[in-house]
């Protein structure tokens, strides 16, 4: 199978050095620095399981050098970044092509492909014109979700945080357990990182935001890691009154969550203080993945009627915080001090 990560960044870097590694026929697309220390370095993984001693040669090359056509594309790219590459992304597979979308929050297609009250709702937060609808088939189209902390430390130089939970869960968007999902899974799993194939991957959506939609989103306003807003008792307080809302949320459009507000932020005092996505956004200056994972949720508070005060709140902060981003063009982050 020829496959293709499209943004290697932490995970897609990661994706594409352990498939390397394994002997598939993998590209990786990159840009920039990151892209020039893939080609004539290798990628770097650093992590107390899943390292690896010496650099992973991988075969890199920039967004217009791929050779299509490509039977498995995953698409590694943050939500926002989707639109925009949409069309070039596409071009790179025929018409059977298989593309993995792993973003965190909730996709685009969330309302296509299974009975509910509210099929057929474009969700115009995630594609307000459309494109990523026009663009990809839904037979095309796999859902993923991954689970594998990764920090991005420098170009080419990923540090892991290994943990049991760590996998690529996959689905089909109209819930159909298929053997492209169990081939797939297969492919990751023998590179190293678990593949769990799904029938309902909206409800694992909707378990990962139960930390995306609070640590991401409060980490990027007050720099601090799950864990240690976890382990202060007013944001902690505040962590369960967002998860709270988010559960409610999940509910009103089908996904009932077995999961406690309390208990899921008093477990995330005992994670790895490793920064979010998101605030290694910020530190670096670049654009940040709000829309998926906390904008969209007001999109869906006004289609269900779900209150949503405390989301709404550090939403208009962090979405604050990425206008200073892009507007000023800066990055924002910790200075040391020194007497």
């Amino acid at each position: 199978m020829k496959i293709l990560v499209y943004g290697a960044g932490a995970i897609g870097g990661y994706l594409g050095a352990i498939l390397s590694a394994a002997g598939e026929d993998v590209t990786l697309v990159a840009r920039g620095a990151q892209y020039d220390a893939l080609s004539s370095r290798g990628v770097i993984l650093e992590g107390p399981k899943s390292g690896r001693p010496d650099p992973i040669k991988v075969r890199a090359v920039r967004p217009g050098e791929e050779k299509p056509p490509y039977d498995l594309i995953f698409v590694t790219l943050k939500s926002h970044q989707l639109v925009p590459a949409a069309q070039h992304v596409r071009a790179l597979g025929g018409s059977d092509a298989m593309f993995v979308f792993p973003q965190n929050g909730i996709p685009w297609w969330y309302f296509d492909g299974i009975e509910s009250r509210y099929k057929g709702t474009t969700l115009k937060t995630l594609d307000p014109d459309g494109v990523m609808s026009r663009t990809f088939e839904k037979r095309n189209i796999i859902g993923g979700i991954a689970f594998k902390p990764s920090d991005l430390v420098e170009p080419g130089h990923i540090r892991l945080a290994d943990s049991d939970a760590d996998a690529i869960t996959l689905g089909e968007i109209d819930n159909r357990m298929t053997p492209r999902l169990q081939d797939i899974a297969r492919i990751t799993a023998n590179a190293g990182w678990p593949g769990k194939p799904v029938t309902d991957i909206r409800k694992g959506k909707w378990m990962k935001l139960l930390s995306n939609a609070v640590w991401n989103t409060m980490g990027a306003i007050t720099q601090a890691t799950a864990k240690e807003a976890a382990s202060y008792a007013p944001t902690a307080r505040l962590a369960v009154a967002m998860t709270r809302e988010v559960i409610a949320l999940a509910d009103a459009v089908g996904s009932t969550l077995d999961a406690d507000a309390q208990t899921l932020v008093a477990a995330s005092v005992r994670r790895v203080s490793l920064p979010s996505s998101t605030l290694q956004d910020v530190r670096a200056g670049r654009a940040l993945e709000l829309d998926a994972i906390i904008n969209v949720l007001l999109e869906i508070s006004v289609l269900t009627g779900v209150a949503t005060p405390n989301l709404s709140v550090i939403a208009a902060c962090a979405n604050m915080v990425n206008q200073r981003i892009t507007a000023d063009g800066v990055a924002i982050k910790p200075i040391k001090i020194t007497a």
